[in-house]
């Protein structure tokens, strides 16, 4: 990558990083946010959409395997790496540009016994892993757009298959997206109803959430008196999380 003076950018074939008033910024192909760090505390969740992304907590709160489908800056697998080491992560992302740029601008750490990082095809992976991940963290986009790849029926279907009992998938949407109605739909048939959904910043982001088994509100309730607890030691607003988390039959606000 070639720095540049002033705000400080590299610039790789479309792939652009900013410095600017103690943020580093990573573009591909727009001027969408693909990932920012505060440079001086790179663990931390910069983006409302990471931070909710983070509200699977809510219930399951000691995920043994993460895996998480597109790396951007790593902002989730640091975060993770930070709160709760234990955790085993596997990140897939397909550009190499994207895997260097977390690794020598944005503090992500070399691969070791809890994190592996794969150059490679998110949706192949998943196929070829089933029952493999308590938690997959989706948040596949490229040039700003959903890749459709990513957004398929077949594919959310693959997700629902390497989730182990109990699991959860999490999807990072662009609220305004012509197609988010269907996106939406394809979720709700892969997990037969079993799904809910966080707005971000008056639906600039939808985080949708499909469980593998029913039930999920009825754990959100017991999880109530464990929530204050859990915010604390992850630094998350999760009592605001579990406060404006929605299910499945109150899309309808979304759409309209």
């Amino acid at each position: 990558m070639r720095l540049k003076l002033g705000k400080r950018r590299a610039d790789d074939g479309g792939l652009e990083i900013v410095d600017e008033r103690g943020l580093r910024t990573l573009h591909l192909g727009s001027q969408a946010i693909q990932s920012r760090m505060r440079i001086s505390r790179p663990w931390d969740l910069e983006l409302a959409y990471t931070r909710a992304m983070m509200g699977f907590l809510l219930f399951k709160p000691a995920p043994r395997d993460v895996l998480m489908i597109g790396l951007g800056g790593g902002s989730l697998a640091k975060f993770i790496r930070r709160q709760r080491p234990q955790t085993r992560i596997t990140a897939v992302e397909l550009d190499p540009r994207v895997i260097a740029a977390a690794r020598s601008h944005f503090e992500l750490p070399p691969d070791d016994a809890t994190l592996a990082v794969v150059e490679g095809d998110g949706a192949l992976y998943v196929r070829q892993h089933p029952d493999s991940a308590d938690v997959i963290l989706l948040d596949g986009f490229d040039a700003g757009n959903q890749v459709e790849a990513l957004a398929t029926q077949t594919f959310y279907a693959a997700c629902r298959r390497a989730l182990r009992p109990g699991g959860v998938l999490v999807v990072n949407l662009w609220g305004r997206d012509r197609d988010f109605a269907e996106y939406f739909a394809r979720l709700t048939r892969a997990f037969d109803g079993e799904t809910g959904w966080l707005s971000v910043q008056n639906k600039t982001n939808v985080i949708v959430f499909g469980f593998t088994e029913p039930g999920a509100p009825q754990r959100l309730a017991a999880a109530q008196p464990q929530l204050a607890g859990l915010s604390t030691r992850w630094g998350l607003d999760l009592r605001g999380f579990a406060r404006d988390f929605q299910w499945a039959e109150g899309v309808a606000p979304l759409l309209a």
